[in-house]
């Protein structure tokens, strides 16, 4: 089937489906259109400092096709991998950092060997929403240097196939003591 009966099809049956039922092909949950882009915040950008929080925001579509039900964070760049994150802080709710809306319920698993922080919404976020997660490390990582994180965004529903969101872009100062 060509690329543009996929999407005719795909806008056929979300029209025919209910708004909070999730689109299903062979078996898996997707995303009709999923997220496109992330961005990352952090107001504490120098090595090792200890208050440093990491937001990262993205906007679901309101023509998603399926709420969020999860967010995939992982390390992929950056010259200190060992910093670790406090998995039981991380907090997430609607809108963007310095101007959150309501709080959303998020269970989380950090695995420091592979870098991965991994995200569930035990209520899976509506499409049209846009959510931020923060992420706290135990302290900024102890080398400058620029991190990157690889995030992506699965779907609510049954065999949830991820889409990649894009990097986020954390870049971490030496202190100036000029």
């Amino acid at each position: 089937m060509a690329p543009r009966s996929c999407a005719a099809l795909a806008a056929l049956v979300l029209s025919l489906a209910p708004a909070s039922q999730a689109l299903e092909l062979r078996g898996s949950t997707v995303f009709v259109r999923a997220p496109w882009k992330v961005d990352l915040v952090s107001y504490y950008t120098t090595v090792g400092q200890p208050w440093a929080e990491y937001f990262f925001t993205l906007d679901l579509p309101a023509d998603a096709g399926a709420s969020l039900g999860a967010l995939l964070i992982q390390q992929t760049r950056g010259v200190d991998n060992n910093f670790p994150f406090a998995a039981e802080q991380t907090r997430a709710f609607l809108g963007r950092p310095r101007r959150a809306g309501a709080a959303i319920p998020v269970q989380a698993t950090f695995s420091q060997r592979e870098r991965l922080m991994e995200v569930v919404f035990p209520e899976p976020v509506a499409p049209g929403s846009t959510v931020t997660v923060r992420l706290k490390p135990w302290t900024n990582p102890m080398m400058a240097d620029t991190y990157m994180f690889q995030v992506t965004a699965v779907p609510a529903g049954p065999n949830p196939s991820g889409s990649p969101v894009g990097f986020g872009t954390l870049r971490i100062y030496s202190p100036d003591w000029r």
